[in-house]
């Protein structure tokens, strides 16, 4: 009977013990606590209020301000679809910075960016494009490789070079992956690196057979004429 007496009397103090530990930690610091969850109670209830009152409606907003730049760049006046296209609606150029933060404002930079580039204003094609997030299976690649247009016409051939790497790496896309290959393979011969052009050229023709294309002919040129495979 003693021992068991023992053993519960241990049993106790261990319990005591655990709660003199585990109870001041929230005793001293309970406040605190409640502030820092406070906080993040508010911070996404913050964001919430900010994607649904603010966000929501100026996407709505940047969408109906938007066709008539895309009307614009659709008729190839690209620098009326920059700076304005009358009517009182604005450009590609002010619509990314009015409605910057919205999907719509983000698709504005891409919209401005190319209109640059057929402008040949690289150094602002440059610019805005590298401020498009592009997301998907498409746009990534037509990013990347407009990109790659805007440094090959500055002359920048290594930076093209890469760009056009990304863009035939970034999708699966037959029109835009045979483009760019295309171009990178271009680019390679240009810069007299024959062994990276016929391998370009190889995959392009492994990968995007079409026998009865102008390309085709001409990728079956090059790949004989750079000392490839026949």
């Amino acid at each position: 009977m003693a021992k068991r007496k023992v053993a519960q009397n241990t049993d106790t103090i261990e319990v005591q013990e655990v709660q003199t530990v585990s109870a001041p930690f929230w005793e001293k610091y309970q406040k605190q606590l409640l502030y820092a969850l406070g906080a993040v109670v508010v911070l996404i209830a913050g964001w919430w209020l900010y994607k649904t009152l603010i966000v929501a409606p100026k996407q709505q907003e940047a969408v109906a301000s938007m066709w008539q730049a895309q009307n614009m760049f659709e008729r190839d006046s690209f620098r009326l679809a920059l700076d304005g296209p009358g009517g009182g609606f604005d450009g590609f150029v002010a619509l990314a910075d009015k409605y910057s933060g919205t999907p719509a404002g983000n698709l504005a930079n891409y919209y401005a960016g190319v209109s640059y580039l057929h402008l040949g204003e690289f150094d602002n094609a440059i610019q805005y494009l590298e401020k498009y997030d592009a997301e998907g299976e498409l746009l990534p690649a037509m990013k990347y490789g407009a990109l790659g247009d805007a440094y090959s016409e500055k002359k920048d051939f290594s930076k093209a070079l890469d760009l056009y790497k990304k863009a035939t790496d970034a999708t699966d896309n037959e029109l835009l992956s045979s483009v760019y290959l295309k171009r990178l393979g271009l680019l390679y011969q240009h810069e007299g690196n024959k062994e990276e052009a016929v391998k370009v050229f190889e995959r392009l023709r492994r990968d995007y057979p079409n026998q009865q294309s102008q390309d085709w002919r001409e990728i079956e040129k090059y790949i004989y004429r750079d000392g490839g495979a026949k």
